[in-house]
């Protein structure tokens, strides 16, 4: 069983940083990268799940590999590897900007009752 979901975004708002303003721009934070994997893997899970539970976090291993700068289109992308007990689901996650790799890891996310 393999689901996948991708997601486009712009870099802005509450997704950039400077770094306490040690940089001269503005580029995608890595909370921001996390929480846009994060947001893909969610709405895959509520497409996959037919029993009405919703999901929730509980694992990210992920490495921010690339910078993306204020309002550079970026996509995040889950790909849903596996579902244990029901409950465990298992997540591929990628941020691009077009070719470019932005960040890659995985994502896991515990089933619950709505």
């Amino acid at each position: 069983m393999v689901s996948e979901r991708t997601e486009a975004f712009v870099v802005e708002g509450w997704l950039l940083t400077d770094v306490g303003g040690t940089l001269n721009t503005a580029v995608l934070s890595t909370p921001g990268m996390i929480g846009m994997m994060e947001r893909t893997a969610a709405m895959l899970a509520l497409e996959v799940l037919d029993d009405g539970r919703v999901t929730v976090g509980f694992e990210v291993c992920v490495r921010h590999v690339a910078g993306a700068h204020e309002g550079a289109r970026c996509t995040a992308h889950a790909k849903l590897n596996e579902i244990v007990d029901g409950r465990k689901l298992r997540f591929d996650v990628e941020v691009r900007e077009g070719d470019r790799t932005i960040g890659v890891g995985t994502h896991e996310r515990r089933a619950i009752a709505p």
